[in-house]
């Protein structure tokens, strides 16, 4: 059974952030809270938790992984883009995006998409994500938590419990979050476009 901890979430309680952290560091697989539902999470480059959350999920090999960001500095290292595509993403994060973009060399090739080389990236305007994003001091390897035949992200921790309780480390109960997925937005040669409608207004991106 994995371990379930509630974290307040407007004012996460510290020593739960540093113990949910170091769940991560030793290659634990974690649920926790987002804008856009639940999500699982474990360290880049966990091999054994990735292929963990791939069995969770029933991934494909094509699937792009997100690498979940503290903000645009962070996610700079990981994600190449000009100036115009910095400024959508500057003016649309934190928020309930997913954003693919060219991967550069500090993501693990088994992360990026195996043809295009690409990679998925996030900034949540969540304060327990946040707050385990800023303890972990790097971004955290993530997939929203859709089980397999559902189209929306699990959002009750409790059921969350009955249905992978004993494939997960840690479950974080942050309360109730947002019901629908990321709006996922892929650019390609520099220009947005709109791969998967969610939370996120879609009108910036599609003009």
């Amino acid at each position: 059974m994995s371990q379930f901890f509630q974290i307040h979430p407007d004012n996460p309680q510290v020593r739960l952030i540093k113990q949910a952290c170091e769940i991560i560091r030793r290659g634990g697989l974690i649920v926790y809270p987002t804008d856009s539902g639940y999500a699982l999470g474990c360290q880049i480059g966990d091999n054994d938790a990735m292929e963990r959350l791939r069995r969770i999920r029933q991934l494909d090999a094509d699937h792009n992984f997100t690498l979940v960001c503290r903000d645009l500095s962070e996610l700079s290292t990981y994600a190449k883009f000009n100036n115009a595509v910095f400024r959508l993403l500057k003016a649309y994060t934190p928020g309930p995006y997913t954003f693919v973009l060219p991967a550069t060399k500090e993501v693990p090739r088994k992360l990026q998409h195996p043809k295009r080389k690409t990679i998925g990236l996030r900034i949540p305007e969540h304060t327990i994500a946040l707050a385990l994003l800023e303890e972990l001091n790097e971004p955290l390897m993530s997939s929203t938590l859709i089980l397999p035949g559902d189209d929306m992200p699990m959002t009750d921790a409790e059921d969350i419990v009955d249905a992978i309780g004993k494939q997960v480390d840690l479950i974080i109960d942050g309360g109730a979050c947002g019901a629908e997925p990321t709006t996922v937005v892929e650019f390609v040669d520099d220009l947005p476009e709109v791969t998967r409608y969610g939370m996120g207004d879609t009108t910036p991106f599609e003009s």
